[in-house]
């Protein structure tokens, strides 16, 4: 099984380097090059950085380059790593790449955090993508949605199932 790991940011690679007047957040390298290892993983996979944003910043040019590299990939399973806030909006953007299944996933907390869970998304979005028929989906916290079928609460920050 081939994957390809596409980067656009968010929560899940963000790192909190010290700067000269106290501390801010900076989009950093993949946090799946640091996961993937530490897992054991054996299949094979590349890691392709689109963009390092906040989703918050991306914007709509931003989302035709994240679904112009999933057109473009050879590999017909995409892992896409993405901050929270606007996973749907992206999700939607790629509804109409055909013929591959393409998951977005991110985290609450920074990888580099001893309490993320960055690692669990990542590893529920690989079991994901290995099982899923061509379409678009969205894993976080051990679920596996449709992209369509899936909302914010924003009052617990969560994902659920939309009726």
């Amino acid at each position: 099984m081939d994957v390809l790991f596409i980067q656009t940011g968010g929560t899940i690679d963000k790192d909190y380097p010290q700067i000269t007047k106290g501390f801010a957040f900076e989009i950093t390298t993949p946090a799946v090059k640091r996961i993937l290892p530490r897992i054991n993983s054996t299949f094979e996979y590349k890691v392709k950085t689109v963009l390092r944003k906040d989703s918050q910043e991306i914007t709509y040019r931003d989302r035709k380059k994240i679904v112009t590299a999933c057109n473009a990939a050879v590999a017909d399973k995409i892992i896409v790593t993405h901050g929270t806030d606007t996973m749907i909006e992206t999700a939607a953007a790629l509804s109409g790449v055909p013929g591959k299944v393409i998951v977005l996933t991110g985290s609450m907390r920074p990888e580099k955090f001893s309490d993320s869970d960055a690692p669990f998304n990542i590893g529920v979005a690989v079991g994901a993508v290995q099982t899923l028929k061509p379409g678009v989906y969205i894993t976080m916290n051990g679920w596996v949605y449709p992209w369509a079928k899936v909302a914010r609460d924003y009052k617990t920050g969560q994902f659920v199932h939309k009726s």
